[in-house]
């Protein structure tokens, strides 16, 4: 197994060609604000505290602040920016809910949470496109998928679904440059409700909504140890009110009553330090994208999706529009070597020794051997993959794109080489554990379900520690 994946990824080297805060160190020991105009911290000891500056931490924070104002509430992240992972490298698309099994809850979270992200940026006013998407089939094998597909939808009460036919995709402005093989698509699912943003500025504006709440933001404050107060017959009002204490990789403190911790990439990581089981773990996929040349844009007004292949876990090639103008094709879905590996050759020693030692990761790779390949495959290979972007739009050639940016997606694994497709909430052993909620899995799409997942941590936590 290790050196297959030591031989994809040479041959692809080849082929190429080669959360918040810290401490500042001032004399007054406060913790250092974040930049642009952030509130300066006046106190190291919360509440609570959130771990993550994501779009997921950031809304629940933000939840937690505008349900408990009475409560002294912190974010920390570890880098000196917020939402410079996930969140920054998304695509940008604001899903309507169609893919994700009835009744899940995917499903709901998806559906209500697109509903509370147009609502949101209509309010802030934050630039949105509701451009819509085509979900094409351009075999005929992939009718029935896209029927079932349908039905699922309007099972998620998804709004406005259509299934259109052939002289109706034609019609369809976004559909006008859709065919297969000199033909228009076959039939597809007409999606008006699929829109586009730019989540790092919804997460910016989460931020602020928290700040302007109360709450304090820290930037540069990378959480490397997690524990209980030391006991002792002389306890301090700070240690009984204050009992967790959380410590960064430089040794500095902060003191809290209760944690959330949403730290996406690292969510396994985190949940191990108050003595949570490793699984599920976190699998780095990189998801590379091609960029239409900007003459060329005109071939794709709004999404255009294949009809996913139930086999996998990933929706394969599609094509994106962004908030900029640019169009995304893309992504692919390969291994990444490092949780923040961007480019190809991004290497961690330690992420990929935890690769090659996780049981249920070599389980999913023969599982889905041949998949594995084709995306490593296509990854090299730019040519294979403007073949698959033809199926769709035969004008497009390899002139016309060019490599563009990448993301890396934190997906949960069980020990049997599974693949967890919903939530996942944890605590940890011993005395800890009760003033811990870990957020160890918020499946895609969680950026569009962000502010409908942060009204159910915001009621987990309620729950959870009596507030």
């Amino acid at each position: 197994m290790v050196a297959v994946l030591r031989y994809l990824r040479g041959s692809c080297r080849q082929a190429l060609g080669g959360f918040l805060g810290g401490f500042s160190g001032s004399a007054s020991g406060r913790p250092r604000p974040l930049c642009g105009g952030s509130r300066r911290a006046s106190t190291s000891s919360f509440d609570i505290v959130v771990v993550g500056g994501g779009i997921v931490g950031l809304a629940s924070a933000r939840a937690l602040a505008l349900r408990h104002p009475q409560l002294k509430i912190g974010v920390l992240e570890k880098e000196k920016d917020l939402a410079v992972h996930q969140t920054g490298h998304n695509s940008g698309v604001i899903h309507s809910g169609i893919y994700y099994k009835p009744e899940s809850l995917k499903a709901k979270l998806c559906v209500k949470g697109s509903a509370l992200i147009y609502e949101y940026c209509k309010q802030k006013g934050i630039p949105y496109k509701q451009c819509g998407k085509l979900i094409v089939a351009v075999d005929q094998e992939e009718i029935p998928r896209l029927q079932a597909l349908y039905e699922r939808g309007l099972q998620n009460g998804v709004q406005g679904l259509r299934l259109i036919q052939q002289e109706d995709i034609k019609k369809k402005e976004q559909g006008q440059h859709v065919t297969y093989e000199n033909k228009q698509g076959l039939m597809a699912i007409d999606c008006p409700y699929t829109g586009i943003v730019d989540y790092r500025q919804v997460a910016l504006s989460f931020a602020q909504d928290f700040q302007e709440a109360g709450g304090s933001v820290l930037t540069s404050f990378e959480v490397e140890r997690i524990g209980m107060a030391k006991e002792s017959s002389s306890e301090s009002k700070e240690d009984l009110q204050y009992p967790v204490v959380i410590k960064n990789s430089k040794g500095e403190e902060i003191r809290c009553q209760y944690i959330v911790t949403c730290a996406g990439l690292y969510s396994d990581r985190i949940s191990e330090l108050s003595g949570c089981s490793p699984h599920p773990t976190i699998v780095p996929f990189r998801g590379d994208y091609l960029l239409l040349k900007p003459e060329k844009s005109y071939l794709v007004k709004g999404n255009i999706y294949p009809v996913p292949d139930s086999r996998f876990p990933f929706l394969g090639i599609h094509f994106t529009p962004r908030m900029d103008g640019s169009i995304w094709l893309g992504p692919n879905a390969v291994l990444a070597f490092k949780r923040e590996g961007y480019r190809f050759f991004d290497f961690s020693a330690k992420d990929f020794m935890e690769i090659i030692m996780n049981s249920g990761l070599i389980k999913l790779v023969f599982q889905n051997f041949s998949y594995s390949v084709n995306e490593m495959y296509k990854a090299c290979f730019l040519a294979v993959t403007v073949k698959n972007l033809q199926k769709f739009v035969p004008e497009i050639t390899i002139h016309d794109i060019q490599r563009g940016p990448a993301g890396v997606r934190a997906q949960a694994m069980d020990r049997d080489g599974r693949l967890v497709e919903d939530f996942v909430f944890d605590g940890g052993v011993g005395a800890i554990g009760n003033q811990i909620l870990h957020v160890r899995n918020a499946p895609s799409p969680a950026a569009t379900s962000s502010l409908a997942i942060s009204e159910m941590i915001a009621d987990e936590v309620q729950q959870r520690f009596g507030l």
